[in-house]
């Protein structure tokens, strides 16, 4: 068993050294902020955690998982994406609301309960932001990535997700009009200030790099990711 703490930190280092592997570590720095927690104090807890074989760790070097750890961190992932699909699709919570409720339920330990939250749900492969959802073997099918800023002037694509799900852009996205599925098209960029002009259901809205690069699509004019 693992304390609430452990278990943030785990999924933390999982969240830095990203889903599909390709980052290996992460620094204690970086690990600290993501936290929002002093490095002395992060370093001691990383600590911890490499007596019980969950990570690779040097004092104030680079983290990351072991395979135990690894482990153990898809399956909070799991927990805390089921939750938020849970809370988004069977109680009405917006997809801003989800992720801080889902923070207390991913805690739960009773595997039983999960497996049968997943089966009720009919084993999404999706959460609300559009992030996959381990299933429970612990497999996660991970798909090529495109942004609205990548996107080409005249296509129309759709939302599968975000990468910003703070409630602050969750919600700026919602008085755009953009949500999961939603179709947007891009209409102009403008040389000046880079600013996108984008469509979605006959709304005109002018949005920066910043935002659009945030938002995930899948392209409908030329089938790409």
């Amino acid at each position: 068993m693992l304390s609430f703490t452990e278990e943030n930190y785990i999924k933390a280092l999982f969240q830095l050294t990203l889903e599909d592997g390709s980052k290996k570590e992460a620094g204690t720095n970086e690990l600290a902020q993501h936290l929002n927690l002093k490095p002395a104090t992060v370093n001691d807890m990383l600590k911890k955690l490499k007596e019980k074989k969950l990570i690779h760790y040097e004092r104030y070097g680079k983290s990351s998982l072991t395979k135990e750890g690894r482990k153990w961190a898809i399956d909070i992932v799991r927990k805390h994406r089921l939750w938020e699909t849970f809370l988004f699709e069977k109680l009405g919570f917006s997809w801003d609301e989800v992720h801080e409720v889902a923070e207390q339920l991913e805690h739960i330990q009773s595997r039983k309960l999960i497996d049968r939250l997943d089966q009720f749900l009919n084993y999404p492969a999706i959460d609300p932001h559009g992030d996959s959802i381990p299933n429970a073997k612990g497999e996660i099918i991970t798909l090529s990535k495109k942004t609205l800023l990548e996107e080409e002037v005249g296509h129309q694509c759709k939302v599968v997700g975000v990468k910003d799900n703070s409630p602050t852009f969750l919600q700026y996205a919602d008085r755009i009009g953009i949500s999961l599925n939603q179709l947007v098209k891009v209409k102009a960029k403008q040389a000046y200030d880079d600013l996108i002009e984008i469509e979605v259901n006959g709304k005109k809205s002018s949005i920066s790099p910043k935002f659009a690069e945030n938002i995930i699509i899948v392209c409908n004019e030329c089938g790409k990711k």
